[in-house]
Parts: C-alpha cells; structure tokens; sequence
C-alpha cells in the first residue's frame, strides 16, 4: 500500500452531539491491522485565526482570558474562528480588532497548522501584523480579556517556560521569531 492512501476503512459513523460551532461523531472503523475499531470525531465547523501583533519597538500583544474547557488562565495571541470556506486572512483581521482594538496595515501568513489531528479536524491560519494602530476592542460576551505588551524575546521566553501552551500561539510566536532573526 502507497504512504499517502488511507490504510483506515470507515464502517459506519453516528452523530452523538452538535452545536452551533462543533459536532462530534463516534465511527465504527477497520483500523489499518484490519482489525474492527471506533474512532471519534470532532468536527469543528470554522477554521481558526491567530495573529501576532507585532509593534515597531518589538513587541507583541497577548491576550489573557480564563479558558473554560482547561479550567485555567491562559496567555495567547489573540484568535478566532472564520467561516470555513471565508477568507482567513479577513477573520484574522477581525479577531485583532475585536480582542485588542488594533488594525495593521501590513499582514504576513505564517502558514497553516492542525491543532490536534487525532482526533480532531479543526485547522487554523495563523499571521503576522505589523504597522499597528490603536483603537477600541469589542470583545465577544465569552470573553474578559486582559491585554498585555511584551518584547518578542519574553513571549518566546514564555513558550519556552510552557507559560504559553496554546497550538497556534507557541507556532505563530516561534515562526515569528525565525522571520525576525532572534
């Protein structure tokens, strides 16, 4: 069998939950010993967004907000959700507004990343902004936010410490600092 063919046979699958941003399946499968199987499945039903606001002293923006599903607090860059067949960068731009108030006029993809593909499907964009300005955010009714300004060499320092965990902020921050040289 060719490394790039799916060794998995998909059975039967049943919906158990949905709402209006996840749903989730349990299949019944013939996993790739040929042996029978289940599988879970969350599908999410928007692609993410994730922005590194970088200013011109180099600094980055996070965003702080207690993450119900870890039950804990959490510093991220800010992020999410887009239309999945919606423009990423538009949805980038639009978490930057509503989270920290910023605009930028100078927007660089860093690329595409899965959050956790062994059991999900969800997917995010993540992006550079530069050429920052200020404003008012508009944080949804979910979110208290807290912003914080830190040098890019602190918030690699604080993926490093693990006092950054999220997927899309350890990449975008790390990718951000390879472009940068540090």
């Amino acid at each position: 069998m060719n490394k790039f063919e799916n060794p998995w046979k998909k059975v039967s699958s049943q919906p158990v939950y949905e709402n209006p941003w996840v749903s989730v399946r349990h299949e019944e499968v013939i996993k790739p010993s040929g042996e029978p199987g289940v599988y879970g499945v969350a599908h999410f039903k928007s692609k993410a967004a994730a922005v590194v606001p970088l200013d011109n002293e180099g600094n980055i923006w996070l965003v702080g907000q207690y993450r119900y599903t870890l039950e804990e607090y959490s510093w991220e860059i800010p992020m999410g959700g887009g239309a999945l067949e919606g423009d990423s960068l538009d949805a980038a731009k639009r978490e930057l507004k509503e989270e920290t108030g910023m605009t930028a006029t100078k927007w660089t993809e860093l690329g595409k990343l899965h959050t956790s593909n062994s059991v999900t499907d969800e997917f995010g964009f993540m992006f550079l902004a530069e050429e920052l300005t200020m404003g008012e955010s508009e944080p949804d009714d979910t979110e208290i936010l807290e912003l914080k300004k830190v040098s890019l060499k602190e918030a690699i320092r604080m993926v490093m410490d693990s006092e950054i965990t999220d997927s899309l902020s350890v990449a975008a921050i790390l990718k951000v600092a390879r472009l940068k040289g540090i």
